[in-house]
């Protein structure tokens, strides 16, 4: 298990570490909860990791050694909850709370798989184009308020290059590239801006062309973050986020889970390949430049 410094994702693995222990050793929260000198709510809450309030250390102590963790195990969790600390999106105005967790796994995760039928996926979008997004949903947000969405927006999409990138894999329904957002010039330098992010070894694009009819994700977006760890399981992670008006929902339940990896799958298979998805994205940049 490997320290973490942003928000959800390191209490994800709190969670789950304290769930596998309270669980190797056949105790109920309640039966945790008197052992360690704590309510049962507080266990309850330490094994959630969608809770916001925050992790303390000695309670993280006092619930592992309650289910007989060993001196590494425990030490592992209290080290993760030692590490915690907000990232640059947490209180910052431009993110909105609910996303708080999304940017946080992005920051943590090795790959996101994407689809998407409207817009082009955030961490793929040019500043035009977001801020063209950002107008057209934000209608009574003021300039100043806009661009500094954006602004965030384009921070987040540092993760593409960072030291160890995080593997994208989007899937694009052909509609996303017939929508005009902003303007055709616009539109234009958004296509060149994905044909040239496909080029990177840690970013693949494929276009679901309307010519492969239905499809196994119907009609809605999704995404999909995700860290594999076979030699330390509980520094995995895995979690769906489908994003709502005004609210995020996120799912890490494994068999939510596998039931839209599976859905991926699919989607990958029904989707152009590489080379012609290049081609239809090259088809469609020229009709907005002719």
């Amino acid at each position: 298990m490997t320290a973490t410094l942003t928000g959800p994702a390191g209490r994800m693995q709190i969670a789950r570490g304290l769930i596998a222990l309270r669980e190797r050793c056949g105790l109920t929260q309640a039966h945790v909860a008197e052992r360690a000198g704590v309510s049962k709510a507080t266990v309850s809450r330490y094994e959630t990791w969608q809770d916001r309030a925050r992790i303390r250390w000695a309670t993280v102590r006092a619930i592992a050694d309650a289910c007989d963790a060993t001196s590494a195990e425990r030490d592992a969790l209290i080290l993760l909850a030692k590490s915690q600390a907000d990232g640059w999106w947490v209180g910052n105005r431009a993110v909105p709370e609910w996303m708080d967790p999304l940017v946080s796994f992005e920051q943590e995760a090795q790959y996101e798989y994407v689809y998407a039928s409207t817009v082009i996926p955030g961490l793929l979008q040019t500043r035009e184009y977001a801020l063209a997004v950002h107008q057209a949903r934000e209608v009574r947000s003021s300039n100043a308020e806009i661009d500094r969405m954006v602004d965030a927006r384009m921070r987040r999409q540092g993760v593409l290059d960072q030291a160890t990138p995080l593997h994208l894999w989007a899937v694009l329904d052909e509609s996303v590239l017939r929508r005009t957002v902003g303007d055709a010039a616009v539109m234009a330098r958004q296509l060149e801006h994905l044909q040239e992010a496909a080029k990177k070894p840690t970013v693949d694009i494929q276009i679901l062309p309307f010519s492969a009819g239905a499809h196994a994700a119907g009609a809605g977006n999704f995404l999909i973050l995700g860290r594999e760890d076979e030699r330390n399981p509980l520094n995995s992670m895995a979690v769906v986020y489908i994003e709502l008006r005004r609210r995020g929902l996120y799912l890490d339940d494994a068999e939510d889970v596998g039931a839209y990896k599976l859905t991926f799958d699919y989607l990958r298979s029904q989707a152009a390949d590489a080379s012609t998805s290049q081609r239809l994205l090259a088809g469609a940049r020229q009709e907005l430049s002719s």
